[in-house]
């Protein structure tokens, strides 16, 4: 995955949901021309890495928002203005394990 070109996006929006919320969890929005560059698709999961940490969100497309920028919801490890990258999730590559 990383001979792909995946640069940073900056995230415009953090959407923080309550428990009554009926749309709740980790998810991200997209514009297609980005997802594309980075081959998502829509309702694909994918990890998104933060500045302190990275988790696992479902992707959404939405071209209305601006190039370089996604909007991100109940994603603890990132702010507004942060910068992200997005990145599919790997379930190919078996896990390297170190043999002692």
């Amino acid at each position: 995955m990383n001979e792909l070109y995946n640069p940073p996006l900056r995230v415009a929006r953090l959407i923080a949901t309550l428990p009554r919320d009926p749309e709740r969890g980790p998810r991200v929005w997209m514009r297609k021309d980005e997802a594309d560059r980075r081959l998502l698709v829509d309702g694909e999961l994918v990890w998104v890495y933060g500045p302190r940490r990275h988790e696992l969100a479902t992707l959404g497309i939405d071209d209305t928002l601006p190039r370089g920028e996604v909007v991100l919801r109940d994603v603890v490890g990132a702010s507004p203005s942060e910068s992200v990258r997005i990145q599919k999730v790997d379930t190919d590559t078996p896990r390297r394990r170190d043999l002692a």
